[in-house]
């Protein structure tokens, strides 16, 4: 009988980094290059005890402060060596960057307007919209799968890049609020089939906590909260 092809599919176990001060602050965050704070430093520490159960054959993290700190107990814990990349970064926010929802409100009156649109051509000043940052990431997951073809991945990035990751796989438009729960330092498996194919994403696991029971809750900015209030 002829020898099976190996399956070509690869696996990413993706991981939006731990908290940090801005997190907690609900700041948008971006391309700015925050630490984790002591909160942040404990999910990662169970992130890793929780990957330690996994085979994966390599680490990939955002180039980001927050994500490689996150990265490094699980990379500890696997004996895998931490490769970065700047394609896995948050989305770009421009001149807002460090703000909270109140403070652009107050100081950019016009772009939090148009924010609260969730149009996927609107950026923020000087930032990047939806589309381009959408773009940017199926471009990134797509390069890590066709280079990894039958391998399993830790992925650590940020929240929005799983907000991506979602709408793609579930077919949703790149305009409105996010629809998912994403967790810091949550848990989520995706299958790519066919690197050609990137946007062909399936969901296996998605914002599993349970490495996370009796840490504080984490802070949470609903985007539909604020979309109430317009």
């Amino acid at each position: 009988m002829p020898t099976p092809s190996p399956d070509p599919a690869t696996e990413l176990i993706l991981i939006r980094h731990g908290e940090t001060a801005w997190n907690r602050e609900l700041r948008f965050q971006g391309h700015a290059d925050v630490p984790l704070n002591d909160i942040g430093h404990e999910q990662a520490r169970r992130l890793g005890l929780r990957l330690a159960g996994e085979t994966a054959q390599h680490i990939i993290s955002s180039d980001l402060m927050r994500a490689q700190q996150t990265a490094a107990p699980a990379a500890q814990q696997l004996s895998l060596p931490v490769v970065t990349s700047a394609g896995l970064r948050e989305q770009y926010f421009g001149i807002v960057e460090g703000m909270r929802a109140d403070e652009i409100q107050a100081l950019h009156p016009r772009a939090w307007e148009q924010w609260l649109e969730f149009r996927e051509d609107h950026a923020m000043p000087e930032g990047e919209t939806a589309r381009e940052f959408h773009t940017r990431i199926v471009a990134a997951i797509g390069a890590l799968a066709a280079a990894h073809r039958g391998q399993r991945l830790v992925v650590v990035t940020h929240g929005g890049v799983l907000d991506m990751v979602w709408r793609t796989a579930r077919g949703l438009s790149l305009s409105g609020p996010r629809q998912s729960d994403i967790p810091n330092a949550g848990f989520n498996r995706i299958r790519i089939a066919d690197p050609a194919m990137p946007d062909a994403i399936e969901i296996l696991d998605w914002a599993d906590t349970r490495h996370l029971a009796d840490l504080p809750p984490q802070p949470t900015y609903d985007q539909r909260r604020h979309l109430k209030r317009s």
